[in-house]
């Protein structure tokens, strides 16, 4: 469902953002309050910005800060804020903090994608489309504070 018009990438999005704005590298890097280099390397692929920096660049470009995020991955499509995101605009907590909070997340995440397992097949006599409708369903029970069930074990009484 990806728009073939769009940029593959945050940097190449906000690059194309400035463009259309029609400021150069270093007036868009003393809006947001990043160095010239830094939001060089963002542009080209090589940093990937965080959450608060991301916010800092959209107020610059005088785009919405979830417009930014979604484009970057830190929200869905359904405007749901991610990890991230809720770290950057957290007000009681430090720059320090949102880095190393946000450091700390990514750390575990990429340490769960090495060692998850690898699944062949579904369970059998289970849609996997039914099990995954399940799963988002047993979330949002655990989110709002319900009582946990196995909502799979429940399908099958």
């Amino acid at each position: 469902m990806a728009n073939k018009d769009l940029p593959q990438d945050i940097g190449t999005f906000i690059r194309d953002l400035r463009q259309t704005a029609k400021i150069s590298l270093r007036q868009l890097a003393d809006k947001a309050g990043v160095s010239n280099p830094y939001l060089s390397q963002i542009e080209r692929g090589l940093r990937k910005p965080s959450a608060e920096v991301l916010q800092q660049i959209a107020s610059a470009l005088r785009v919405s800060t979830p417009a930014m995020y979604l484009r970057a991955g830190l929200l869905d499509g359904e405007g749901q804020q991610g990890v991230l995101a809720a770290i950057a605009v957290d007000p009681e907590l430090t720059i320090a903090q949102k880095q190393s909070l946000s450091q700390i997340y990514e750390t575990f995440r990429n340490e769960n994608a090495r060692n998850a397992p690898v699944v062949d097949e579904p369970t059998p006599g289970t849609d996997p489309s039914e099990e995954e409708d399940l799963l988002k369903q047993a979330v949002l029970a655990e989110e709002s504070g319900a009582p946990r069930t196995n909502p799979i074990a429940e399908e099958t009484k």
